[in-house]
């Protein structure tokens, strides 16, 4: 027996409990491993950037990676000494370049051992919703849905097995709350414990913090109801204390390599860049400085307008991915009814604290996935209100009509919705695959077309996205800013790019009309390589989806011949 240390309620799991949830987690480690198998590699911007900092880590180059993948890693500007590579992690966190590590150094820098850690960290949500719902009274229909829910998460299923720090969070914060509400039923080790979990939750993510920021105000609730009403707290000082401390014992470190390194614990929140930006296109500018005067001075209706915008695309991606719109409306039921609840108080305020944060700081991050990453992590216990809310429905309908057997109709309701959720999941995952794909293949072409022109391993590409380059050719790279076509050629000539590339579906306005043959500024060459798609029915003429073209710019760099030119760019979608 494996019992809560709770007082009253038992064991959380038996004999027959621990085979469930053993199986729980292999059905969601072989979920995972499928959709490894499908599509091993990295997909999109913050993958292959965890990816190429494990690989430059275990190939001993340190944290230091050869391309920029927005100007916020160097300070938001363009810097005095343009210079390759720079030190990683100015913004993202290193948890999930961490965990590759030990995997790439025993399968060698392969796909499948920068995956396979998320599969395997990834699959213990499922037994930890299995065993959590058990401490919380849930029935035995209600815990097996949610554990299989989690297996399978609806619309985030596609993420959980890209090397990112969904399938890290999760598991992570679960963990976290849980404790917490142990620690408020009495157990002060559980909570002190919740404290190196919140360690863990912000050395994946920068809002980690948040998770932090709930139990720490409900520590200090408790503490002030406990003297209104005359009391002991439930919770003794130590506890708190032993929280914190145990959260510096994971954050201490690697906030000391950012003071070394940076000089501060939050080196792109310095640049006004991520905090004081009235729009995404200002976080990859590189002229003017964010303030918060420049923010403010937006006027209130644009300001409010933002946050208003930024609160409906939270809810709208928490309904759409995490609720599969199916499970939505039963979540707020199940959360109107355990509204008293202490095993989910936690998590009730953790997901208030995280919708506003999304809407009041970080509400023009929202469209760019910074919500959804962490909202993942309140799947777990949304499913258990889920089912619940489910399972009062069928209650309420079943009092309403005559010859309804609740006992009977409760779990086929429960697994009729359970599979719905997990059908939209698959049919999802299938969807994002196919645009993942196209945009591999794009890449890859891309890498053949540099080979193909002529292009040295070393020389820089710039691009919108240098991380998946550098992932697919080994080329370093600078990222295009978006700023005037004459800002971008200063930023091609600081670093020395060799090649430009301009994608379709993905480029900053000024460098858009490349695209078009006849128009491009006078240091950009023509096409080397066109990535050009199938057209639609009807289709007269199709820009194409990626082209290299050839630039003429002469570089300063001291590096190479004073009389080289630039003679590769790419241009694509």
């Amino acid at each position: 027996m494996i019992r809560t240390g709770v007082a009253g309620r038992g064991a959380v799991l038996g004999c027959t409990g621990m085979r469930t949830a053993v199986a729980l987690y292999a059905f969601a480690l072989l979920v995972r491993l499928i959709l490894i198998a499908l599509f091993p590699d990295p997909a999109y911007v913050d993958s292959f950037y965890y990816v190429n900092v494990a690989r430059a880590l275990q190939a001993g180059h340190g944290l230091n990676i050869d391309f920029i993948w927005t100007f916020v890693d160097v300070g938001g500007q363009l810097p005095a000494a343009p210079h390759l590579p720079i030190p990683s992690n100015a913004h993202w966190m290193p948890l999930a370049s961490f965990v590759q590590v030990p995997f790439l150094a025993v399968l060698g820098a392969t796909a499948w051992a920068s995956a396979l850690p998320f599969a395997l960290i990834g699959a213990l949500a499922a037994p930890l919703t299995w065993a959590f719902a058990g401490e919380a009274g849930a029935s035995r229909a209600v815990r097996l849905g949610a554990g299989l829910l989690v297996a399978l998460p609806a619309g985030s299923l596609v993420f959980m097995a890209q090397p990112d720090n969904f399938s890290l969070f999760q598991p992570i914060v679960v963990g976290a709350l849980w404790l917490g509400a142990r620690g408020l039923k009495g157990s002060a080790r559980s909570f002190a414990g919740a404290g190196f979990l919140v360690g863990l939750a912000m050395l994946a993510r920068n809002d980690g913090i948040l998770v932090g920021a709930a139990l720490a105000l409900l520590f200090g609730w408790e503490r002030l109801r406990a003297w209104r009403a005359g009391r002991p707290a439930v919770l003794p000082w130590w506890s708190a204390v032993a929280c914190f401390g145990l959260f510096l014992v994971v954050m201490a470190p690697w906030w000391a390599r950012q003071l070394a390194v940076f000089g501060s614990i939050s080196p792109s929140s310095v640049s006004g860049r991520i905090l004081w930006i009235r729009s995404l296109a200002e976080m990859n500018s590189i002229e003017g400085h964010p303030t918060i005067a420049s923010f403010l001075g937006q006027g209130p209706g644009s300001l409010v307008s933002s946050r208003l915008t930024g609160l409906f695309q939270a809810i709208l991606s928490y309904v759409i991915l995490v609720g599969a719109f199916v499970l939505a409306p039963f979540m707020v039921v199940g959360a109107w009814l355990r509204r008293r609840s202490v095993d989910f108080r936690p998590f009730l305020v953790y997901g208030c604290i995280l919708f506003a944060f999304s809407a009041l700081v970080s509400a023009v991050h929202v469209p760019n996935g910074t919500f959804i990453h962490s909202a993942v992590a309140l799947a777990p216990h949304s499913y258990v209100l889920a089912l619940e809310g489910v399972a009062a429905a069928v209650a309420w309908l079943a009092a309403r009509r005559k010859g309804w057997d609740v006992a009977r109709a409760t779990p086929i309701f429960l697994g009729g919705v359970v599979a719905l959720a997990m059908a939209i999941g698959l049919a999802f995952s299938f969807i994002t695959r196919s645009t993942w794909a196209n945009e591999r293949d794009i890449k890859v072409a891309a890498g053949v077309g540099l080979d193909r022109a002529g292009a040295a391993p070393t020389d820089v590409v710039m691009s919108l996205d240098t991380s998946g380059m550098k992932y697919w050719t080994g080329h370093p790279g600078v990222v295009a800013p978006n700023d005037p076509i004459e800002t971008i050629e200063r930023v091609a000539r600081a670093y020395g790019a060799r090649w430009l590339m301009v994608e379709r579906r993905d480029a900053v306005p000024a460098l858009a009309p490349i695209l078009l043959a006849d128009s491009r500024p006078n240091w950009v060459g023509p096409a080397v390589w066109a990535h050009a798609p199938r057209p639609a029915p009807g289709e007269m003429t199709v820009l194409p989806d990626a082209v290299h073209s050839t630039t003429s710019v002469t570089l300063p760099d001291p590096r190479c011949p004073s009389a080289s030119t630039v003679t590769g760019t790419v241009t694509g979608s």
